[in-house]
């Protein structure tokens, strides 16, 4: 691709904003950044895409955004009238251009004779997906970049079963995509406003009797009335929505449960440059500094936040010396995971076909507890479509009952409402969770200290190497490719006991090889003799190199000893 042609291409085009063409003047002298801005295309994944915010081929702009949303029309049109009449939902966050980009999606639509159904105001994940289902939409579009920094923003879109779509759905999308050579070709209905005034034919508002239908099915999940009817006024929890969606439905369905909750102010209010973080990612305690300073002030014992789409959770609770910890996704997907477990065992709800959802490169400690109440466990590739796949599988076929899904990234889903992480149901299950144990005379620390206690300790870790450059994704895969080929027996003083490719979808091990049930992924996973693993995994969404860890132990201390051993070793490995 021709950079320097792309870019000449746009500065000269008589349809470019005035806003592109000063910010791309701004860059004339500055080959490097041209080459980065034209040298390729935002590349459209299973995740849709997701770049940083700027005008250009490879960025997020409105042109972008067109683009992607007429292939993404041409793929409903060959669907037939019946799926243009279905249209799509949209929803987006608190980022920059968050509303714009939504607004632009719609227009091209609409432009294109397909039905819209959009939120006023931005709201997270879980309710786009809801939407989705509960109006029988086609599709659907979030405009979110998730917990990414404030320059970056993203596009992702859903199926008509409510989680983001299959990759079989998304190589047609692509196909369409990949026909538009010309960015400025695209047209849309102009939208000017979702809140008042005359509305373009195929146009709907979505209105609150869907907020509310929402909360109701949230209410249905709750597994402690009598716990959260005692102590839910009484208890001290904290939440941040982080300048997030979360604001509006998880202080909603809190207070229609009943639970006492003191928010972050400073962070209660949009914002697009999320002033107060570094990065608003909750699974960071530095992001929940501002939650945590609040409750030492006001001795509460439980901090929770959610990232700006509202899709996953982060939590720090103070451990038995009375200092605040931020648990890992892990650590609170157990947490939830035990409860729930433990709630439906007690109420002789818990149904003899009940089924347990992670990904492969969560914890390990979810086997242990989904074999103490004899419930079965299945594992996914990394991504939450796959766990909302399985979900579908299960309601047609009805040979399993869905418990409960999780991620070690922080996101978790109990119910069938939607088909993607959903914090603010995660949120009302943690507080309600909180209520319980202080109920019953023990704090959720003490709880997490019994479950270790039970079954042993594992620490859960995760790494991020960040590639940078116009190439960053394809550097990230190919360091991939190369552990793939190196014959490693022993990591540290940790002997290899087989080799998961998930590219190839073969497990290797003394000398054997067999099928594994997944493949396709770029993914190479290490089962250590002890029971712990290290996973290698390219994120399919930043140029980021993941390495999961984990590591059985009798106690933190030994575990986290081992942990700086192995990483170090495996850290050499890397760079051989």
């Amino acid at each position: 691709m021709d950079y320097k042609v792309n870019y000449e291409n746009w500065v000269t085009s008589p349809y470019l904003r005035a806003d592109a063409l000063s910010e791309l003047n701004a860059i004339a002298n500055d080959e490097k950044e041209i080459e980065y801005s034209f040298g390729a295309e935002l590349e459209f994944g299973t995740a849709g895409m997701r770049g940083i915010i700027g005008y250009g081929t490879n960025k997020m702009n409105v042109y972008t955004v067109r683009r992607a949303t007429q292939g993404l029309a041409e793929f409903i049109k060959a669907n037939g009238a019946g799926a243009m009449k279905r249209g799509v939902a949209i929803s987006y966050d608190t980022r920059r251009n968050s509303e714009l980009f939504a607004k632009t999606a719609a227009g091209v639509l609409l432009k294109n004779d397909i039905k819209v159904h959009i939120y006023p105001e931005p709201r997270p994940v879980p309710m786009l997906s809801y939407a989705v289902r509960k109006l029988n939409c086609f599709a659907g579009i979030m405009i979110t970049a998730s917990h990414n920094p404030k320059e970056y923003n993203g596009y992702k879109v859903y199926g008509e079963d409510g989680a983001q779509m299959s990759p079989e759905a998304t190589d047609e999308v692509v196909k369409y995509i990949n026909q538009i050579t010309d960015y400025f070709s695209v047209k849309e209905i102009e939208v000017v406003s979702l809140k008042g005034g005359k509305k373009p034919k195929h146009l709907a508002v979505i209105g609150k009797g869907l907020e509310k239908s929402y909360y109701k099915e949230l209410v249905k999940l709750t597994l402690s009335k009598k716990a959260v009817k005692a102590v839910g006024k009484k208890i001290k929890i904290v939440y941040t929505p982080v300048h997030g969606s979360g604001f509006v439905p998880v202080t909603s369905i809190l207070k229609k449960l009943k639970i006492n909750a003191t928010i972050v102010e400073e962070q209660a209010k949009p914002d697009t440059e999320f002033s107060t973080v570094e990065v608003p990612n909750p699974e960071f305690k530095e992001t929940l500094s501002m939650g945590i300073e609040l409750a030492n002030k006001i001795k509460a014992d439980v901090v929770f936040g959610t990232d700006p789409d509202c899709d996953r959770l982060g939590v720090a609770i103070r451990d038995d010396k009375g200092e605040f910890v931020a648990l890992s996704g892990n650590q609170a997907g157990i947490l939830l995971l035990d409860y729930i477990l433990l709630r439906l065992k007690s109420d002789g709800k818990l149904p003899e076909n009940g089924v347990v959802v992670k990904s492969f490169v969560s914890t390990g400690m979810a086997k242990l507890i989904c074999a103490n109440y004899g419930v079965e466990l299945i594992e996914t590739p990394v991504g939450f479509k796959f766990i909302g796949e399985k979900i579908k599988q299960y309601e047609q076929d009805k040979s399993k009952t869905y418990l409960f899904g999780f991620e070690e990234s922080c996101g978790y889903l109990r119910g069938t409402h939607a088909r993607d992480k959903d914090a603010v149901v995660a949120s009302m299950l943690f507080a309600e969770m909180v209520c319980y144990y202080q109920f019953v005379g023990k704090g959720v620390y003490s709880r997490l200290c019994e479950i270790y206690d039970k079954y042993g300790y594992v620490l859960d870790a995760t790494d991020s190497i960040k590639y940078s450059g116009l190439k960053a994704m394809d550097d990230m895969n190919s360091a991939v490719a190369k552990m793939r080929e190196k014959q490693i027996d022993t990591i540290g003083i940790y002997t290899v006991s087989g080799v998961r490719d998930y590219l190839a979808g073969v497990r290797k091990s003394d000398g054997e090889q067999t099928e594994l049930a997944i493949k396709g992924i770029n993914c190479v996973y290490y089962e250590l003799l002890n029971g712990g693993f290290i996973c290698l995994r390219p994120s399919g969404t930043e140029p980021k190199l993941k390495v999961y860890y984990s590591i059985k132990a009798k106690d933190k201390a030994h575990a986290e000893k081992a942990l700086a051993e192995l990483k170090e070793n495996f850290s050499a490995m890397l760079t051989e």
